[in-house]
């Protein structure tokens, strides 16, 4: 069995990653300390999926004052899960009591929330990207696939989030 702690000296664990994005975060090994660690990831990850949201909204408005109606629906399907996703994170209580409460939790079990949590934050840099692609692919052919790509990867975080609640609550069990 892996000792997490011994990882995050080394900085090279999903936990040094995570703290590359969030400063203070400090794990969920010591139990005093979870319900505040998954409070702060919450909270920034729902910052930077907040500033994303506005960008897309920002293209949004580009798009109606240029006349390009067709695409602002097609953003649209982002920005909406986008935002479901935002407030699901946000409306979220903190803590599921039996991970948050549990004595000692299984080092697979906590690398495989790890896993997720990195995913959620490395997911915001690749709908970054991707909302880039988007504005530099205006007037352009290529659009339509951006646009297409921005929605998946929209998808993708809700889909990592839900993955994540998956295994906290079999933790849980």
């Amino acid at each position: 069995m892996s000792d997490p702690l011994g990882k995050i000296t080394e900085g090279k664990d999903l936990i040094g990653k995570i703290r590359n994005f969030i400063a203070g975060f400090v794990g969920y090994v010591d139990r005093e300390n979870r319900r505040e660690a998954d409070k702060l990831l919450r909270e920034t990850t729902a910052k930077r999926y907040e500033e994303l949201w506005s960008r897309i909204s920002e293209l949004q408005r580009q798009f109606v004052s240029d006349g390009k109606l067709e695409m602002v629906d097609d953003l649209e399907a982002s920005a909406i899960k986008l935002r479901a996703f935002i407030d699901r994170i946000k409306g979220a209580s903190y803590g599921y009591t039996g991970f948050f409460d549990a004595v000692r939790i299984n080092s697979e079990e906590l690398e495989r929330i790890y896993e997720y949590d990195f995913a959620l934050l490395e997911g915001a840099q690749n709908l970054t990207n991707a909302i880039d692609n988007v504005a530099a692919s205006i007037d352009t052919d290529g659009l339509p696939a951006a646009i297409r790509h921005l929605v998946s990867l929209s998808q993708e975080a809700i889909d990592t989030y839900n993955r994540r609640d998956e295994v906290i609550l079999a933790t849980s069990a």
